[in-house]
């Protein structure tokens, strides 16, 4: 028995070493087994390394360096640039700059309807308009057209207006000193009587009633705001008249406003005699000139927020001058630009003419005051077109003695050159502008230019990555509806002082002017061929509001610094 359990014993001790050789060796077995692996992944691991390291020594080896490849681009660029190489010539173009097309088929025509009123049928004795104006000599103007009809509408008799003399232009001329008053009576007698000065009436002086009539007032507003007082006070005097009437009126009235813009409203002799002969000067340099208004002074600018790239000195000074109107939010010079309301630089002007087909040949007349960046910033326009005038350059110091210390009678000078210019281009759409674009429709439609900026802007800020063929088809695309011709505006849309529609006739077989026939009893008048804030006038139905300057003001206040700029 004891054998027997030794035995078993022995025989169960065997079995447990056999299980734990058996389970040493597997365990060993993987051991090996994860070394081996580990062995293989690891020179796996050495391998691609390795390989890696040759591929980047071979190709640091044949690869351009970092310097080279930047000079690779920047040649690229160059070679970008140097396809942006402007012509000095125009190129062919596939029209007449000279003319507008179609422009015979439509002509001035402003004569009173057979059922308007003469003022010796309507005109109440007892009743006596005084207008006090406002602003520059554009202005002016417009405030002098609207007071006609509005003594028309009042059935009064108009004293001769008012000139502004204490706004920032500090023009101390009169009415008379700008304007023939004998031809201004004259012209108007069948429509309104004018006298030069308030009469004493009954044999007393009555003292004008004082009244300022809001912006953009109808003739419904002068028969419930004026009316009433002229009939008791028998003499009223409107002060800062400009923009006081509606721009819409009815046919008969337009026309009115017509005979006065166009045909009553003329220089006196010396404005006229020095203007022509500034005409006759640039007609002798060419069979033709462009006469541009640049509009690019520093006030312009400043007010305008727009940048141009002068860096922190730019910035500064403008930032400075802006600060003159306390009222005006922080400009965004990128969205301002973006939305076309920053005037073109002198140079981007040079380049949409020559875009536009106009060679370095043509000689350029430039109505404007002092250009920021001065002679710096005229340099590029001037190597665009070398054939550079102004006033100052053509006439001689003396001869623009009279004229020179009113910057109303200066700004007339240049008024007259531009209306007799060939083509005229407009760098804004001011009173001047727009007084211009309308005279030009007007009298023939002559070639007028105004620039797409908005849409030019971004073509201006990616020239260089164009060649100029591309470019030039651009501005060119571009500028159509924005070149004078006929029709270009709806008739209605903008304001009247632009697009005179009311005084535009379409004849299929042509015509000329079609002047007054209630006036053909004034010799001269066969002889005389007369002829604009940066932005629109854009009210809203409270009259507080313009959506295209960034401005919290009343109504009065944003007018006038609005207009400030629109001469």
């Amino acid at each position: 028995m004891i054998f027997g359990v030794r035995y078993v014993t022995t025989a169960t001790s065997m079995k447990r070493k056999k299980h734990h050789t058996e389970k040493s060796r597997i365990i060993g077995l993987l051991v090996v087994s994860f070394l081996r692996s580990r062995l293989l992944h690891r020179t796996l691991i050495i391998a691609i390394s390795a390989s890696l390291l040759l591929l980047f020594a071979l190709f640091s080896l044949f690869a351009p360096s970092p310097v080279n490849e930047i000079n690779l681009q920047t040649q690229n660029n160059d070679q970008v640039r140097s396809r942006f190489e402007v012509p000095a010539g125009g190129g062919r173009c596939r029209r007449d700059l000279w003319s507008s097309m179609h422009s015979r088929l439509f002509y001035g025509c402003s004569n009173a309807g057979v059922n308007f009123a003469k003022a010796n049928v309507k005109t109440n004795p007892d009743r006596y308009l005084l207008i006090a104006t406002s602003g520059g000599l554009n202005q002016q103007r417009t405030g002098i057209v609207d007071a006609v009809v509005a003594a028309y509408l009042l059935n009064a008799t108009l004293v001769v207006p008012e000139l502004d003399h204490t706004s920032f232009w500090k023009d101390t001329s009169n009415f008379s000193e700008l304007f023939d008053t004998d031809w201004f009576i004259t012209f108007l007698r069948n429509d309104v009587r004018i006298v030069k000065e308030l009469p004493d009436m009954g044999g007393n002086f009555v003292a004008p009633y004082t009244v300022r009539v809001p912006r953009k007032c109808t003739p419904k507003c002068y028969e419930d705001r004026v009316l009433p007082v002229l009939v008791r006070k028998r003499a009223v005097r409107l002060t800062k008249f400009d923009y006081r009437l509606a721009n819409m009126l009815d046919e008969d009235l337009q026309r009115l406003r017509c005979r006065v813009n166009y045909h009553a409203l003329r220089f006196t002799d010396s404005i006229q005699g020095m203007g022509k002969l500034l005409v006759e000067r640039m007609k002798m340099k060419g069979k033709h000139f462009i006469a541009l208004h640049l509009r690019f002074e520093p006030d312009m600018l400043a007010f305008s927020g727009c940048y141009y790239g002068g860096g922190e000195k730019e910035k500064k000074e403008l930032g400075e001058i802006r600060k003159r109107w306390k009222n005006l939010h922080a400009s965004n010079p990128e969205k301002v630009r973006r939305h076309g309301r920053c005037p073109l630089t002198p140079e981007e002007v040079g380049l949409m003419l020559r875009a536009l087909g106009f060679g370095s040949e043509v000689n350029l007349y430039v109505a404007s005051g002092e250009i920021y960046g001065g002679q710096e910033t005229l340099a590029p326009l001037k190597a665009l077109f070398p054939n550079f005038h102004s006033k100052e350059t053509i006439a001689t110091k003396e001869e623009l003695a009279p004229f020179v210390s009113f910057s109303s009678r200066m700004a007339a000078l240049d008024f007259i050159v531009c209306e007799e210019s060939d083509v005229f281009v407009t760098n804004n759409n001011g009173n001047m502008a727009k007084i211009l674009a309308g005279r030009r429709r007007y009298l023939g439609h002559k070639a007028t230019i105004r620039p797409n900026a908005k849409k030019l802007n971004m073509l201006f800020m990616n020239r260089n990555n164009r060649t100029w063929e591309e470019f030039a088809s651009r501005v060119r695309t571009f500028q159509v509806g924005f070149m004078g011709e006929p029709n270009e505006l709806r008739p209605g849309s903008g304001e009247f002082t632009e697009n005179p529609s009311a005084c535009i006739c379409q004849n299929s077989g042509g015509g000329g002017i079609s002047y007054p026939q209630n006036h053909n009893n004034i010799t001269e008048f066969e002889e005389q061929q007369e002829w604009y804030d940066v932005v629109d006038n854009k009210l809203n139905a409270n009259g507080t509001k313009i959506d295209s300057l960034p401005l919290l003001m009343n109504t009065d206040q944003l007018a006038e610094v609005q207009e400030f700029f629109s001469d």
